[in-house]
């Protein structure tokens, strides 16, 4: 199983930024997926999860309504669209999948993770 995340950048404040992870080895109609990140010095913390059902969980409060999270079925690719973004949204977003059909906010609960992309705030 393998993800490949992508889409992170430098951006400015109030800009947008979409992110993509595609899942090989894995079908997203089984499992849960996620996206976490992380800054220096800090844990990774969720953001969003989609269930295998497409059930949405917002894992993160200063997120909800600024990021949503979709799927392709056809590409097994999960995309997280971050709109409105601010200077506390710079970090490393990664992606993960469950071994699971629903998700967790803990990062403990995914069994294989993305390589992680970099996003960028400037304010």
């Amino acid at each position: 199983v393998q993800l490949q995340a992508s889409g992170g950048g430098l951006v400015q404040a109030g800009g947008s930024l979409n992110l993509s992870c595609t899942v090989s080895g894995l079908s997203l109609d089984y499992v849960a997926i996620a996206w976490f990140r992380q800054t220096p010095g800090n844990e990774r913390e969720g953001v969003l999860c989609l269930s295998s059902t497409g059930l949405i969980i917002k894992y993160d409060d200063p997120t909800k309504g600024r990021f949503t999270i979709s799927r392709d079925r056809a590409k097994n690719t999960v995309y997280l669209q971050m709109n409105s973004l601010k200077a506390d949204d710079t970090a490393v977003y990664y992606c993960a999948v469950s071994r699971y059909a629903v998700g967790s906010s803990e990062a403990g609960h995914y069994t294989k993770w993305g390589q992680g992309t970099l996003v960028t705030v400037s304010s």
